[in-house]
């Protein structure tokens, strides 16, 4: 209380309540997330996976790519000097796949984050225009959900130029429907609430109405999708590099799958070429998938946890 016996958060701006209820929101979420032991495992490891990612070029340097000098003999197994072998190019597999992070975690992000942007603009004004308008978005929407997201990667990707950008784009403008499908679900729901006919009532127009009110609202779900997403993309890329539709001048864990697979190295017994990528696919597509299924729940909107 104040000398004058009014609370002290009565006087506060508009702004500093804000900041306050996020940071409230932002402790409260991390309570209950930290309830979940395979969310904190699957977030462990993205820690781990993002350090390894940005420290690339200063443990394994920019030239672990390039083809000339390299270091070992071609197909060399695992050693004390290789720890996980050499490709058959002879460059060390350990500072490949360490360099390859950079770009598989990078396309996987930009990919989700495009698919959900898009996802979420679709399902937002589907759900509040609604009409004509929705009809065409949904009918649209069923037509991508029907068709295979990967195959209409491929036609894309196979049209453009091989780069990281054509591999984003191609990801991105084909995975969207499942969440602009949810996301209108969710924008219906918040629209049959009191306060959005009271918001219509006192002049609140269509901008209004979805960017204060039903965006907020759908921003969990959105958040929950994303980091689903992200597991999807990355695996979407490293099939997408794996059939040779990659960025040939990058190096990513798909783009190594696919130049083990040209060198032979299942016929040969060259396990340590295909392994090292491989696994390294699996389990950051496992920890963001682990990431995901403890955000889903802690702000899934009918437990009460966000609005």
């Amino acid at each position: 209380m104040t000398t004058e016996g009014t609370p002290a958060a009565a006087k506060a701006g508009p702004r500093t309540l804000a900041r306050q209820r996020r940071r409230h929101l932002a402790v409260r979420f991390w309570k209950r997330y930290r309830t979940h032991r395979a969310g904190l495992v699957g977030l462990a490891a993205l820690v781990l996976f993002a350090l390894v990612a940005s420290a690339a070029p200063l443990v394994v340097g920019s030239d672990v790519s390039s083809v000339t000098g390299a270091p070992g003999r071609p197909l060399e197994s695992p050693s004390g000097e290789f720890p996980l072998g050499t490709d058959r190019f002879g460059r060390d597999l350990l500072g490949l796949v360490v360099w390859g992070s950079r770009v598989s975690l990078l396309v996987g992000l930009l990919a989700a984050v495009l698919s959900v942007a898009i996802g979420a603009l679709v399902g937002i004004t589907a759900g509040h225009f609604r009409g004509a308008y929705a009809t065409v978005m949904m009918r649209i929407t069923d037509w991508f959900l029907v068709m295979p997201a990967l195959v209409l990667a491929i036609a894309l990707a196979s049209v453009m130029s091989r780069s990281l950008g054509t591999i984003v784009l191609a990801i991105g403008v084909t995975s969207w429907p499942t969440t602009a499908r949810l996301v209108r679900a969710q924008t219906l729901a918040v629209e049959s609430r009191p306060y959005i006919e009271r918001a219509k009532a006192l002049g609140g127009g269509h901008w209004h109405i979805m960017t204060r009110h039903v965006l907020p609202n759908v921003m969990p779900l959105v958040l929950a999708q994303t980091t689903l997403m992200i597991s999807s993309s990355i695996l979407t890329e490293a099939t997408l590099a794996f059939l040779g539709l990659g960025d040939p001048t990058v190096v990513s864990w798909g783009g190594l799958l696919q130049e083990a697979r040209e060198a032979g190295a299942v016929s040969s017994g060259a396990w340590w070429y295909l392994v090292p990528p491989g696994v390294a696919i699996a389990v950051v597509a496992l920890a963001f998938t682990l990431c995901g299924r403890a955000v889903e729940s802690v702000l899934n909107p009918r437990l009460g946890v966000a609005r």
